[in-house]
């Protein structure tokens, strides 16, 4: 038995112990580890993520006497937790992040002029939570594809990936963007996703197959709607509105070199980092496609430092780690901050031959650590899709 079907068959029992019934669907959204484009999908920018194979599963049947949707929860603390509410009525915020993605999701369907129909669905996923790698994201897409397929609705991707966001901005609270959603949504098996945040038009990017990806978890868990999340995303909305521009997508950087003298130096740090990570986007797409190690190196060693320097959402520990497995490494790949920040996970792509040197580099750190960090590899793997039960 497999990865996938250990995780469908937790969540089959799951429904059959809280229901006492036999599911009739499952459906599977992944998380992703963004490889490239941090903090640009709410600037509207071009973003690089690919899925990984940890996902999130729902199990769906009908309906029980009652004309209401319920919901079941695997993975939040002893026991399970469980919500109940009528999907016709009014949908309003639940007691947990887990209910509220569940109601959000209903909800946003709602205002889009879409009925859900009445359900029971238990889930439950392998995306560690709070790593960084969109453990909430795969949630709620797996969540909207389930209630798309079960409502006859026959969403698109892009659609679904929007109804997830919805649901975390408006309904969790984390002010994020669109990437993690899109990734977890219209991903291709063995690609990364090159994705414009602002049209949702996607390119997808063959992984060279010299390379391959690792996440290094750093241990250190964070919370985004407790983090400084919302205030980055408020302090790169405050430089656009000075320079009088949608997004910073927009700001040219010859009218920033120009002008961020009047800005705030922090605000100046924030609208750095974007528009430089904008710029490299382009190049580790190519170096990914190519097998370009040398480049990976350096193209996202430079993106680390602005991660941390600039937007400062690393934290030393997390610097030591990069330092560590970056001298490892040397010109056979690179290593960067992943995700949102304060906490979570780094990402390697590099030969496949360096395995070994990045193993080298974790250790070295891990040796004066007060939290060890640990890597996996992931295999680049296609969206959400309906799944079959073993």
């Amino acid at each position: 038995m497999d990865r996938r079907d250990r995780l469908i068959a937790r969540v089959r029992e799951g429904f059959r112990q809280a229901y006492g019934a036999e599911p009739t669907d499952f459906f599977a959204a992944p998380g992703r580890v963004n490889l490239i484009g941090e903090h640009v999908d709410y600037n509207d920018g071009f973003v690089l993520p690919c899925a990984i194979d940890r996902e999130t599963i729902v199990a769906l049947g009908p309906p029980g006497d009652a004309a209401r949707f319920e919901a079941v929860a695997l993975d939040m603390g002893e026991g399970d937790a469980r919500d109940s509410f009528d999907p016709a009525a009014p949908i309003t915020l639940g007691e947990s992040d887990w209910q509220n993605h569940v109601r959000g999701v209903v909800g946003a369907l709602g205002r889009s002029g879409h009925r859900v129909e009445p359900a029971r669905i238990a889930v439950a996923g392998d995306v560690p939570i709070g790593a960084g790698l969109s453990s909430s994201a795969s949630f709620g897409v797996a969540v909207a594809l389930a209630m798309s397929a079960h409502s006859g609705l026959g969403l698109s991707p892009a659609t679904l990936a929007r109804v997830a966001q919805i649901a975390e901005n408006d309904f969790v609270g984390c002010a994020c963007g669109i990437m993690d959603q899109m990734a977890s949504a219209a991903s291709v098996e063995g690609h990364a996703l090159l994705l414009d945040c602002r049209s949702l038009e996607t390119v997808p990017v063959p992984i060279h197959p010299g390379l391959e990806v690792t996440v290094i978890d750093t241990g250190i868990r964070r919370s985004l709607t407790e983090s400084a999340f919302n205030q980055r995303r408020a302090e790169c909305e405050a430089v656009a509105a000075h320079f009088g521009v949608r997004a910073l997508r927009d700001l040219d950087p010859a009218v920033f070199a120009e002008g961020e003298g009047d800005l705030d130096p922090v605000l100046r740090a924030r609208a750095r980092h974007v528009l430089g990570e904008l710029r490299r986007v382009e190049p580790v797409a190519a170096a990914l496609a190519g097998g370009d190690a040398a480049s990976l190196a350096a193209l996202l060693h430079e993106a680390h430092v602005s991660l941390s320097q600039d937007f400062d959402v690393s934290l030393p520990a997390i610097d030591r780690l990069a330092a560590s497995v970056r001298a490892a490494l040397g010109k056979r790949g690179g290593v960067r901050l992943t995700g949102a920040g304060f906490g979570g996970c780094l990402v390697a792509v590099a030969r496949r031959e360096a395995r070994g040197a990045i193993e080298a580099g974790i250790a070295r750190y891990n040796e004066t650590a007060a939290i060890p960090a640990s890597a996996e590899t992931f295999a680049p793997v296609g969206g959400a899709a309906r799944t079959a039960a073993s």
